[in-house]
């Protein structure tokens, strides 16, 4: 008797069905990086350079992912990070990806360039929390708007990306011709534009207000209802800076490699941004998180916990919601399986003498 076939059973499966199911032009779109791609892959291969160092004979009967991230509790120490375009990945869209992130019970970031508007991501998982990620538009009127709805629709804090006043050059999108189609409406780039039409990732960039510097940002923080963190920091000196301007929190980030190729992973960025911070606010990490032992590098380094993008849109192209909430419990028990093994019950008892 032939057993049946089994499922995907990690992040990299996900990934092999959804470079089966998407279009060239979507596929390169959300898989590719800047340049060369030469920080897209290290994001990736600077986990393989640490290893973990597990304690033994340590009580691990009982243990737990939970934590909480600027005080939200949440089931584990991974939070869904911003992706754009959701419904082209899958007609769910962030409805589907809002409702997996609801159901593994951490929070779910949605994007400025989002295919549903902030209300209607909320309105998909009511009880659910939920952060909105801000580009400062050229128009100030349209980002106060978009703002103005997250905080309306229940949205507990905002994240400004800081690091793309500019497009990175983006070569597997060149290669393809790769515009967002116009029936894939974006409320967001509706509203800055005027109306629908097909847009390339650099026609949206060109939207994006090149001149906001940390002036700006404080303005953003001091006006603001909701806590503000700022997303892109890839160095100790504006880790500072971000601080001193009303940051309530900092997330280190190079793009998923997509804006400047050539610069440090994240994770080999983020002990010298949790030198500089001190304590004073909580530290996130994103780039490259593909295991459940990836985010306990970043949280013995030091962060607070991580945010996964790619991971969770490999799961919406492969399997819509379904797929979303499967790769999300899939880190999870990762993760859990990963303090146990590691000695430590739960992820504050994970430190620096956890990691090479």
């Amino acid at each position: 008797m032939t057993a049946a076939p089994l499922g995907p059973c990690c992040i990299a499966d996900y990934e092999r069905l959804a470079a089966d199911v998407l279009a060239p032009g979507p596929w390169g779109y959300f898989a590719g990086g800047a340049g060369d791609e030469r920080t897209l892959r290290d994001n990736v291969a600077a986990f393989e350079r640490r290893s973990l160092r597990p304690r033994v004979l340590v009580d691990v009967s009982e243990v737990s992912a939970a934590t909480t991230v600027l005080g939200v509790p949440v089931s584990m120490p991974l939070l869904v990070a911003p992706v754009a375009l959701q419904k082209m990945a899958h007609p769910d869209g962030e409805a589907g990806m809002a409702r997996a992130a609801a159901a593994a019970g951490t929070v779910m970031i949605v994007s400025t360039i989002a295919t549903s508007t902030p209300a209607e991501v909320a309105a998909a998982a009511p009880e659910a929390p939920r952060w909105f990620q801000v580009y400062s538009f050229r128009d100030r009127g349209v980002t106060r708007r978009l703002v103005d709805q997250a905080v309306e629709s229940g949205f507990r804090a905002l994240v400004v990306t800081v690091d793309a006043p500019r497009a990175g050059r983006r070569e597997r999108d060149l290669r393809t011709g790769f515009a967002v189609p116009p029936e894939i409406d974006m409320p967001a780039v509706t509203a800055a534009t005027g109306g629908r039409a097909a847009i390339t990732p650099e026609e949206f960039f060109a939207l994006v207000d090149p001149s906001l510097t940390w002036d700006g940002f404080a303005h953003i923080a001091r006006e603001s209802s909701l806590p503000v963190l700022v997303k892109g920091v890839q160095t100790a000196e504006d880790a500072r800076l971000a601080v001193e301007h009303g940051a309530a929190g900092v997330i280190v980030s190079n793009h998923g490699g997509r804006q400047l190729d050539g610069v440090a992973a994240p994770i080999d960025v983020l002990p010298e941004v949790v030198e500089a911070i001190d304590g004073r606010v909580e530290v996130l990490v994103d780039g490259g998180i593909r295991r459940g032992t990836d985010v306990l590098v970043a949280l013995a380094l030091g962060a607070r916990a991580v945010l996964a993008g790619r991971a969770p849109l490999w799961g919406l192209v492969a399997g819509g919601e379904e797929g979303a909430r499967h790769v999300l419990e899939l880190l999870h028990s990762e993760i859990e399986l990963a303090l146990a093994l590691l000695g430590c019950p739960t992820p504050g008892a994970v430190t620096r003498a956890h990691v090479n």
